[in-house]
């Protein structure tokens, strides 16, 4: 009779660990997935109806494993060839730059978007429409209009997935200079 209780024990026991691991697994998902929502979108899109996550119990345990274990893997690139120039001039903060120049090579794998973020103030100054493989962006507005001066940036490089989801980022400092 004891030898029964014991192995029933440790079926239990078996049973609480998989499905600890199984919440565990689950809730990096949900950390990735929460991660990937922060970052911006610039292109208007229908959105995604938002999915909470599942609570993992016994009775769903084999279920969630399946529908893991079917999620499709994402292949982020492995790298990513830029073609910018690092100083760009306005004359002054509300007009359009005369040599601001971003193309994204036909070699890279994703579309793009970034963001120019002031290295001062964190403050982003400008959001760029998503750029095709190929695609150039030449000569646009900040959003921001700044005073005359020297900016310190940091280009926040988004390559993204068909659903313009950021599968990573690549940072770049460059410098805006706003001529009057």
């Amino acid at each position: 009779m004891a030898e029964g209780n014991a192995k029933q024990g440790g079926a239990h026991v078996i049973v609480i660990i998989g499905c600890l691991v199984i919440v565990a697994l689950v809730g990096v998902i949900v950390a990735l997935v929460m991660n990937m929502n922060r970052q911006p979108q610039i292109v208007v899109q229908e959105p995604e109806p938002e999915q909470r996550a599942t609570l993992v119990t016994e009775d769903n345990v084999q279920e969630m494993v399946e529908e893991m274990m079917q999620e499709p893997e994402v292949a982020i690139p492995q790298y990513y060839s830029v073609s910018m120039n690092m100083t760009w001039n306005f004359p002054d903060g509300a007009s359009e730059s005369t040599n601001a120049y971003v193309e994204n090579a036909e070699e890279n794998d994703t579309p793009v978007y970034f963001d120019v973020i002031r290295s001062d103030t964190e403050e982003t100054i400008y959001q760029s429409p998503v750029i095709p493989l190929g695609g150039v962006l030449r000569n646009f507005k900040l959003d921001t209009d700044l005073d005359a001066g020297t900016y310190d940036c940091v280009c926040v490089y988004h390559l993204i997935d068909e659903n313009q989801r950021t599968l990573t980022t690549l940072n770049m400092a460059m410098t805006v200079i706003v001529e009057g």
